[in-house]
């Protein structure tokens, strides 16, 4: 597939306007609205593999950047869970109509749980579209889970005296900042441990051999949300991306339990 033909949204006021990328494919409800992982963009394997099977099944989808990531505005550095989680929102509200299923990969799963949880406290009438969730690896509490508690002392002081942490990437051949300022506002962001009812399905996939967020984590998450339709599927072989052919086979037959005719 060719590169998505890219459009615009300004997200924020002021000083915090910024211009957020994105790509939406006209289509059949429910619509799919993807929300990839940290560090990640619109177009990499898993999201462009979605559009493909999206079109030829004839489903409205929308994806985009996070400010600081791919196309958008700002710089990754300053980003923050509150800044991605005020442009899903938007882009929500604002590009999708109809029934939605939010389909998030990693810290994308994170923010699709987010996102239902503000929709569902201040927008009832947009929350009603989200008919399903389907997470990826799914890094709830990320900043907290997976990254604060997993630093060693030095890295938590350098953190502190420095306000940021260069964390090596399994993924390319630099490091990337982990600052001081992302995980403050990690911890204003957190699902927690209390039991949390979605009041509509969600599927989660997850790797077995995942390295960066455990299938323990998907596991502690089945025993925080609540309700009789929610559904953890082990990938045995599977590592995080999760973006192999068989991968993705699964999930396309996810989403198709919600969008057959």
């Amino acid at each position: 597939m060719n590169e998505p033909e890219l459009q615009f949204l300004q997200v924020g006021h002021g000083s915090a306007a910024r211009n957020i990328a994105y790509a939406k494919q006209l289509g059949r409800e429910p619509g799919i609205v993807w929300l990839q992982g940290f560090k990640s963009e619109m177009t990499s394997v898993k999201p462009t593999a979605l559009a493909e099977w999206t079109a030829e099944q004839n489903l409205a989808f929308t994806r985009f950047d996070y400010s600081g990531h791919g196309r958008s505005d700002g710089c990754f550095e300053v980003g923050n869970l509150s800044a991605w989680l005020e442009e899903a929102v938007a882009v929500f509200r604002e590009l999708t109509s109809g029934n939605q299923i939010v389909v998030g990969s990693s810290m994308g799963g994170n923010l699709a749980l987010l996102l239902l949880r503000h929709l569902t406290k201040h927008d009832a009438a947009a929350a009603d579209r989200v008919k399903a969730l389907i997470l990826i690896a799914p890094a709830w509490d990320m900043t907290e889970e997976l990254i604060w508690r997993r630093l060693d002392i030095v890295a938590k002081s350098s953190l502190l005296k420095t306000g940021v942490w260069m964390r090596p990437s399994r993924y390319g051949d630099d490091p990337y900042p982990i600052t001081g300022q992302l995980i403050e506002d990690g911890r204003r962001n957190l699902l927690g441990r209390t039991p949390w009812q979605p009041k509509r399905p969600v599927r989660i996939l997850h790797g077995r051999e995942d390295p960066d967020v455990p299938f323990n984590h998907s596991e502690q998450l089945m025993d925080i949300l609540k309700g009789p339709d929610i559904e953890l599927y082990e990938v045995p072989d599977g590592e995080h991306r999760l973006s192999r052919p068989e991968d993705l086979h699964r999930l396309f037959g996810l989403i198709s339990e919600f969008t057959s005719d």
